[in-house]
């Protein structure tokens, strides 16, 4: 006897065959919309047992929960059967609470999954899955600080709402200087990259001087000035101003978005901005250790990965010739970065980060 053709409709058929050609389904739905095919299409439960390497059970099985759950009931597990938790009662549990709470007797800072294994007396690759279910990383650290200003809410609210909402006819500029940037020269040439081989470079390098670069985007339009300096005192920031103001009609306001190093507040700039003729000067400041509110730090980190970080310079020169015609191109076709971040967002982070670290210090006692 063979049993008759199951039921599909066309919807259903589509379905399952977009499920039986998936690549990311779980293997047990790719089979089973299969097999459910074959037996639309009247194909004999022995030989879709056979094809599927089952027990012709097994097929009667995927057709009675199709007949009755449609598409929805393919490839579940029903309730009491599938493989069944292979480690003691605890062992995750365990798991989680040393991941959070205890560090290896060795002293090292974080666990691994060895370590964990050997401390617990699992696997390694069941450490590595329970962590994976819990969405744990203790090999990766992520650097933070959170400001201390006691103007961080004022500071914060200005900027951001330069940002999202900036003033009618003005240019809003985000500042900051990239100091120290070398020219660093390999000891050996680069090998090229090849198939199965990332392109190589030396580990050590030879220092031939350093160069500070100033920028300023043009937040709107992505737009980037620069100016390249053996230094960044007062009298090279308040140069870069003037280059700034130089660029802007005299129509138009100018706010900058700038830190609080010393030197963009030195008495000659202070003087400079008092004039007449700089009334259309505005000034933001980010609040202290904030340089992720600057827009422009986006922009040194683009020059960084794509110029900077795997270039070769055999001197200053070069090193200053390479960032201006990176720069030059830039420009003729700019991204300007845009600020989505609510300030009101912001300072409910913040204010989480600093409920946290309280409670931290006060279980330390530091």
């Amino acid at each position: 006897m063979v049993a008759a053709a199951l039921s599909v409709s066309d919807e259903q058929r589509a379905e399952l065959r977009r499920m039986a050609a998936s690549t990311t389904l779980p293997h047990r739905k790719v089979v089973q919309a299969r097999a459910l095919l074959w037996a639309g299409d009247g194909v004999a439960n022995a030989e879709i047992a056979r094809r599927c390497q089952v027990t012709p059970e097994a097929v009667r099985r995927w057709r009675s929960r199709f007949a009755e759950e449609g598409t929805s009931g393919v490839g579940t597990v029903a309730k009491g059967r599938g493989r069944k938790p292979s480690l003691p009662a605890g062992t995750v549990e365990e798991v989680l609470r040393l991941t959070h709470q205890e560090r290896p007797t060795d002293g090292s800072t974080h666990w691994s999954t060895r370590t964990m294994a050997a401390r617990v007396g699992i696997g390694k690759d069941s450490v590595a899955k329970i962590w994976a279910d819990h969405n744990l990383k203790p090999w990766r650290v992520a650097t933070f600080k959170i400001s201390n200003d006691p103007r961080f809410e004022e500071k914060l609210v200005d900027v951001v709402g330069l940002y999202l909402n900036p003033p009618a006819r003005a240019v809003v500029f985000s500042f900051d200087e990239k100091t120290q940037c070398q020219a660093l020269d390999r000891t050996q040439p680069s090998l090229p990259m090849k198939p199965g081989r990332a392109g190589t470079m030396t580990h050590d390098y030879k220092r031939n001087g350093t160069i500070d670069l100033f920028a300023a985007m043009n937040v709107g339009t992505g737009e980037v000035l620069t100016d390249l300096r053996k230094g960044h005192a007062g009298a090279d920031v308040l140069r870069f101003f003037k280059q700034i103001d130089a660029s802007v009609p005299r129509s138009l306001d100018v706010h900058v978005v700038l830190d609080n190093l010393s030197a963009h507040s030195t008495p000659e700039i202070k003087a400079w901005l008092a004039h007449k003729n700089r009334r259309r000067w505005h000034l933001h400041y980010t609040p202290t250790s904030s340089s992720w509110l600057n827009l422009i730090e986006r922009w040194f980190k683009e020059l960084t990965d794509k110029r900077l970080r795997r270039g070769v310079f055999t001197s200053v020169t070069d090193l200053a010739d390479a960032i201006t015609t990176w720069a030059q191109h830039w420009n003729k076709e700019p991204k300007p970065f845009v600020w989505k971040a609510t300030a009101e967002d912001i300072i409910a982070k913040v204010q989480r980060g600093r409920t946290s670290l309280h409670k931290i210090k006060s279980q330390t006692d530091h």
